[in-house]
């Protein structure tokens, strides 16, 4: 039997990606949808998490795919009444409010499953695998695109708590903490906030080890790019392989010689594997590449930029 699973804000990515790959996996039975806005023709839909819980339909998990800082109250809200939940990148606002979501997870003895989409691709464990036990000194992390393309008119991303610029910059960091042999620290950090935002539209931050030793790791990440999208990841190690992942992690080169372009399965991946830890009742809820963003704000050099006005 396919595990009965309701979307929870309906919105351009679960439009885009989370509706088509339940309707593709037999694993899953999309039953219902919830949304202040938004409705579907061919599943129940309601205003509210509180309203689909009333309602009594059979429910097995919900895909949380609302903008995280309202993440925490709904995680509980649906582990009370029995779900088990997914939940969109990124996953909350704070690192508090994400080991409190896990803490209760485990009292309610239910599944957690937190994504990291740009992790799912055959580049990216090619990537992990040529890396395992070398010592990487050098990165470079260019993550450039236009918001009014990925997020148009969504300005919750702009108030506090919407992550900015480090909504998409998150996805880098998810890929380099699954890559890299050894874990990395912010050393400094760098954003730009426009008049009008609360979040930066841009950001630069420099990235160290934990033993110390000299190494070159940066990140720059900015959301007014216009024309092609650059999502590129470089590195080096110290014995001389050179390394690039390009187009969100799709396409590697080793030594200027092309490995491996995979196909964009990432969301495809995602909900295998959530079929798999609900299978197992196992949760999967690594939180690195937020406590790297958590970080780098901490550490950041705030400037002011002019306002941003949406197309």
């Amino acid at each position: 039997m396919p595990f009965k699973i309701a979307v929870v804000g309906i919105g351009k990515i679960a439009i885009d990606q989370h509706l088509p790959c339940i309707a593709k996996n037999k694993n899953f039975q999309l039953v219902a949808g919830v949304s202040r806005h938004a409705t579907l023709d061919y599943v129940p839909c309601f205003d509210s998490l509180s309203a689909l819980i009333k309602s009594k339909i059979k429910i097995d998990a919900v895909a949380l795919c609302t903008p995280p800082s309202v993440r925490l109250a709904m995680a509980r809200e649906a582990l009370d009444a029995g779900y088990n939940v997914l939940i969109e990148k990124p996953p909350t606002p704070t690192i508090g409010e994400m080991v409190s979501m896990i803490d209760y997870t485990k009292k309610k003895k239910r599944v957690l499953y937190a994504t990291w989409h740009s992790r799912y691709n055959r580049s990216v464990d090619e990537a992990k695998k040529r890396l395992k036990g070398k010592h990487v000194n050098f990165m470079r992390i260019t993550w450039k695109e236009d918001v009014n393309k990925w997020h148009p008119g969504q300005n919750w991303i702009a108030e506090p708590g919407g992550f900015g610029v480090f909504d998409p910059g998150i996805n880098a960091l998810s890929v380099v903490t699954k890559i890299l042999p050894d874990p990395i620290y912010v050393e400094s950090s760098r954003i730009e906030v426009p008049e009008n935002w609360s979040t930066p539209i841009g950001a630069d931050i420099k990235f160290k080890r934990g033993d110390g030793k000299p190494v070159d790791m940066s990140a720059s990440f900015d959301w007014r790019q216009r024309g092609e999208q650059i999502w590129d990841i470089k590195l080096a190690t110290a014995d001389g392989m050179k390394m690039k992942l390009s187009k969100g992690g799709t396409v590697l080169h080793v030594n200027g010689k092309l490995i491996m372009e995979a196909p964009m399965e990432e969301y495809q991946m995602i909900y295998k594997k959530f079929a798999k830890l609900l299978k197992a009742k196992k949760s999967e809820t690594d939180y690195s590449p937020l406590q790297l963003e958590c970080d780098a704000f901490m550490l950041a050099k705030p400037v002011v930029v002019g306002k941003f006005e949406w197309d």
